[in-house]
């Protein structure tokens, strides 16, 4: 075989694949491979294209015994680290017995792995306080404050709060697991966006009345008709809502706008835009990008003394999407906050 017929074939498969022929020279390179490992591998010593001691364990033995072998490598080019599987193949070539190396990149699958790990941690983590804490209240009530009215009284009111915490951490989970189940089925009814936002405000009229913050919502339609999940809708007005009032700050205000564009760079089409925009103290750049990621606090403390769960705006992104739509949020420190829900409108709903 050629070595044109042999670049030939390996041009074929579809991953970085190298042949290395039974001299332990490499005998071809499609182009992915040479992409990986640097130019000018013909001709060399597989030890020195490669250099990962497992890879090369792994070649050394197939070279050995034609048998199958199969290793990791480790890639830091580029913007991220990138973990290839590789497998080693024994082929007969004109020289001899060889090994075709084949890369398969399954840095997606480590992402996703090491993503089911750190949330497994962090609900464990979010959950241990609050059990840690009604199992300290329920050993001193049986204990020293057995005969202590007041202390039992303090203990049971510190433990409602606790559990009450930890259902609501359970409720977002649950709540997020029905979104992401359903976040490839495109809702189908039609809903009244003006309907919904007024009906956000009157139920969470109670927390702005207790914070003191004042709602302006004029809508410029009396009704605006998208394609969308009544509930879901809700629940994420009203996670913006609450958001708001929570960390805009007390005694000031919010301001939630509604707005229509006939052809939105987001969406490639017409468009409707809601803002919940609070006046609070901002948020620096820094932690915008992360603020959807499941458990991402921008002040922990802060957080969990309001009642927050950290998985709010994860719940929110994940609705909108389900809509087909975007999110976009950007603040300034010291200039408040904005959240935009940028949601598909069709010409047959646009409001005339």
């Amino acid at each position: 075989m050629t070595e044109g017929h042999i670049n030939t074939l390996l041009e074929g498969i579809p991953l970085p694949a190298v042949l290395i022929g039974r001299n332990e020279r490499i005998l071809g390179a499609n182009a992915r491979a040479i992409a990986l490992l640097g130019q000018g591998l013909q001709g060399r010593h597989f030890i020195t294209a490669i250099r990962q001691p497992a890879v090369l364990d792994a070649i050394e033995a197939c070279l050995a015994d034609q048998g199958a072998r199969e290793a990791r490598f480790l890639s830091s080019e580029g913007p991220q680290d990138t973990t290839f599987q590789v497998s080693c193949s024994s082929v007969s070539t004109d020289a001899g017995t060889g090994v075709l190396v084949c890369f398969d990149d399954v840095t997606p699958l480590e992402q996703v792995g090491q993503m089911r790990r750190d949330f497994v941690a962090n609900v464990s983590h979010e959950l241990r306080s609050p059990l840690t804490a009604l199992l300290g209240f329920i050993e001193t009530l049986r204990g020293p404050a057995r005969d202590d009215p007041k202390a039992t009284q303090r203990f049971l009111e510190t433990m409602q709060e606790e559990a009450s915490r930890m259902e609501r951490l359970v409720k977002d989970l649950l709540s997020l697991s029905r979104v992401e189940a359903q976040e490839r089925v495109r809702p189908t009814q039609s809903v009244d966006l003006v309907t919904i936002l007024r009906a956000v405000l009157q139920a969470t009229g109670p927390i702005l009345s207790a914070s003191n913050v004042t709602c302006e919502f004029d809508p410029e339609y009396p009704q605006l008709l998208i394609m969308g999940d009544t509930d879901q809708l809700q629940q994420v007005f009203t996670n913006l809502v609450e958001n708001a009032v929570k960390y805009g700050g007390r005694n000031r205000g919010i301001h939630v706008r509604l707005r229509t564009e006939d052809d939105h760079a987001a969406l490639r089409g017409p468009a409707v835009i809601i803002s919940v925009v609070d006046e609070g103290p901002g948020i620096e750049a820094v932690h915008i990008p992360r603020l959807t990621e499941r458990f991402y606090r921008v002040d922990s403390h802060r957080s969990r003394e309001m009642g927050g769960t950290g998985l709010g705006l994860a719940i929110v992104k994940h609705i909108v999407s389900r809509h087909r739509g975007r999110l976009r949020i950007s603040s300034r420190s010291g200039e408040g906050s904005s959240f935009e829900v940028i949601l598909p409108l069709t010409q047959a709903e646009k409001p005339v």
